[in-house]
């Protein structure tokens, strides 16, 4: 069997968009590469989510989070009742500056955020929101409705951050905002940089010191942060599409295939044939 299709979601208008899922059936057959990032807020639900590769419970009082270029497939035909929240960045531009920082914690390291379990309180807090929310969404048109909208979607993610960040007191520290940058800037340059030298040159600040606060907001190092991000974006290549092995390896900037494959089996324990040829067995259902 070959490697499984990846749909990728179509643009939508203004980069924005929430609709209300009311036992809705979500089966996919084939991954989805995202372009938006979404929140899946759930007041009822059961089935499987998986988001590259990392299989999640669909269950009730949860939100799921999703970062833009991530890959998901629901399985088992889950079935959820709740709201889908998506939006780009040109949108989240539109939102006052005061709230990336929370935007930016659920986000810029969304493997570590994919599930927040809600109380009964927080779960009828955020409800309420989405729905205020969807029902300006469904008005017609007029001056200022898409800020309208961005204030709304800061108001959700100052309260998802606090959800997230209720047991870390160092949110609002100068490490954890360095973290934040540090993040941020990953995301854009993973390919072309892979030392942690680089992106201290970017911060303006020592190799070293972007070591020490990497370890004290995420128990990692730089290094493993960055290596990270690259492993992720090669699993969700060779999992759910069939370019060749040496296509990958230049496309992460990496000198030779010999590069990249003693690379990912050191971060792995997999060659990336190996790895491949795991999901090529059984198809999607993973």
């Amino acid at each position: 069997m070959g490697a499984s299709k990846i749909f990728v979601e179509t643009a939508i208008k203004d980069s924005f968009s929430i609709c209300r899922l009311d036992k809705a059936g979500l089966d996919t057959d084939f991954a989805n590469r995202l372009i938006y990032n979404r929140v899946l807020l759930i007041e009822n639900g059961s089935g499987t989510l998986t988001v590259d590769d990392h299989s999640f419970e669909v269950s009730s009082n949860t939100a799921f989070l999703l970062a833009k270029g991530q890959l998901y497939v629901f399985k088992q035909a889950s079935v959820v009742t709740g709201y889908l929240l998506c939006f780009g960045d040109c949108f989240w531009e539109k939102a006052p500056s005061s709230a990336s920082n929370c935007k930016a914690v659920l986000f810029n390291n969304a493997a570590a955020n994919q599930k927040l379990q809600l109380s009964d309180t927080e779960l009828r807090e955020l409800s309420s929101l989405f729905k205020a929310m969807l029902e300006e969404f469904e008005q017609a048109p007029y001056n200022n409705q898409m800020d309208a909208l961005a204030a709304y979607l800061k108001i959700i993610m100052i309260k998802l951050a606090n959800i997230k960040l209720t047991d870390e007191t160092m949110f609002d520290s100068q490490d954890y905002i360095l973290y934040r940058q540090f993040m941020e800037i990953l995301t854009s340059h993973f390919k072309s940089y892979r030392e942690v030298s680089d992106y201290a040159k970017l911060m303006g600040i020592t190799a070293r010191r972007l070591s020490d606060l990497c370890r004290r907001c995420s128990n990692k190092s730089a290094k493993e942060i960055i290596n990270g991000q690259l492993v992720a974006e090669a699993k969700r290549s060779l999992q759910f599409s069939s370019i060749p092995v040496k296509e990958l390896a230049y496309e992460l900037n990496f000198n030779s295939p010999e590069q990249f494959s003693h690379f990912f089996k050191k971060n792995t324990k997999f060659s990336p044939a190996s790895y491949r040829d795991q999901f090529l067995n059984i198809g999607v259902n993973v």
